[in-house]
């Protein structure tokens, strides 16, 4: 069950859990701020938590308003695409061959069938780079795996307006957001990492911090990075 606490000209949603400590969320686009806390927990003490994060959270909010947006893809001719962090052209070709994409010399060619529409162009190409994560994780997976020791049952690809990525605790399954494959390799790597170190630690407590510090040194360079680079355009709302 959701609640509302309304901090002068900021709203944080609450919700309560079977979990021991409290867990204070900020939200892309426009900031949306979240706390997770345990069930026993009165309001009192959630809003004292709050008003003691006033000032990170207002920074939080100020860098999503401000982070790059991509301007929105009609899939057309020379188009600017994005596929690990590289920027590709777009080539549109019709013909009576089965739609495909394929990356070479700077462009990406998407081949479609006659009188395709932008709709249609859009689902095949987020198929596409649905396709590149599924085909780049389990290899990220069979490293990390062993390395963090931790068994992970199942992963999803979706489009996720929220997060990059996110983790099942009790189902030990993760779900990693289509939006990576625009982005740098080790942005991949970084989230993959992350959401099976919560199969250790389920929140972003002290101990999860120390785990990511051992395990991935350099994970926060990949963090700041996914917030400093381009997000998809959308239209967002809550």
């Amino acid at each position: 069950m959701m609640a509302q606490l309304k901090l002068g000209e900021v709203v944080v949603d609450v919700v309560r859990k079977d979990i021991k400590n409290v867990h204070l969320s900020v939200h892309p686009p426009a900031g949306r701020v979240r706390i997770s806390a345990p069930s026993r927990m009165s309001m009192d003490t959630i809003r004292v938590f709050a008003i003691s994060k006033l000032d990170w959270i207002r920074q939080q909010q100020t860098k999503l308003r401000e982070q790059e947006r991509e301007t929105e893809r009609e899939y057309v001719e020379r188009e600017s695409h994005y596929v690990w962090g590289k920027r590709y052209l777009l080539t549109v070709r019709e013909g009576d061959d089965s739609p495909s994409i394929e990356l070479k010399h700077g462009r990406m060619h998407l081949r479609v069938r006659p009188e395709t529409g932008e709709r249609e162009r859009a689902r095949l190409v987020d198929a596409w780079y649905r396709e590149r994560i599924r085909t780049a994780v389990p290899p990220l997976v069979a490293r990390w795996q062993p390395l963090v020791g931790v068994t992970m049952e199942r992963f999803f690809v979706q489009r996720m307006k929220t997060r990059w990525g996110s983790c099942n605790h009790g189902s030990r399954t993760i779900r990693l957001n289509t939006e990576l494959a625009k982005k740098p390799p080790e942005c991949l790597e970084y989230i993959v990492v992350h959401e099976l170190v919560h199969l250790l630690e389920p929140t972003h407590n002290a101990r999860f911090i120390a785990l990511m510090d051992g395990f991935l040194p350099n994970w926060r360079l990949s963090r700041d990075a996914l917030n400093r680079l381009p997000v998809r355009h959308e239209t967002w709302g809550y």
